[in-house]
């Protein structure tokens, strides 16, 4: 599995640590291969920006997935899903991340800095990462309406 990750300079805020860095690490600790589409500093940056490569990235087939990150993760969420393919859900709650994959089917997972700690944005990657899609018929047919 491959996963693109992207941020705007949320992900580099303090305190530290800073997210996008740790989360970068956990996902390679995993086991997970993984495309760094940027930002890559505290610079401000517009998120449209990153959350586009990203896009981009799985568009292509270069990732299978991906993790974006914002002040609250609304931005990013919003941004990419104006992409046809992309599915971005903003999650704050396990139970968030499982409904996005089993019921929507999501691609992306949208986190925030400023209302999350490390530690949820992390157990809630682990949640989107390891629940399937449900592949019920009603979910396939919403899907594909939006598609």
């Amino acid at each position: 599995m491959k996963i693109a990750v992207a941020s705007d300079h949320a992900g580099f805020e303090g305190p530290e640590p800073h997210y996008k860095p740790e989360i970068i690490k956990y996902l390679q600790k995993r086991g997970v291969e993984v495309l760094d589409c940027g930002a890559f500093g505290p610079e401000a940056v517009d998120y449209p920006d990153y959350a586009q490569k990203a896009c981009d990235a799985i568009l292509r087939g270069e990732a299978d997935m991906g993790v974006l990150i914002c002040g609250t993760g609304i931005g990013v969420s919003i941004a990419a899903n104006r992409n046809k393919g992309i599915r971005a859900a903003t999650c704050v709650t396990p139970d968030m991340a499982v409904m996005s994959r089993t019921h929507n089917n999501a691609n992306i997972i949208c986190l925030g800095r400023r209302i999350l700690r490390l530690d949820e944005c992390l157990k809630l990657i682990d949640i989107f990462l390891d629940t399937p899609f449900s592949e019920g018929e009603r979910h396939v047919r919403r899907i594909q309406k939006m598609d």
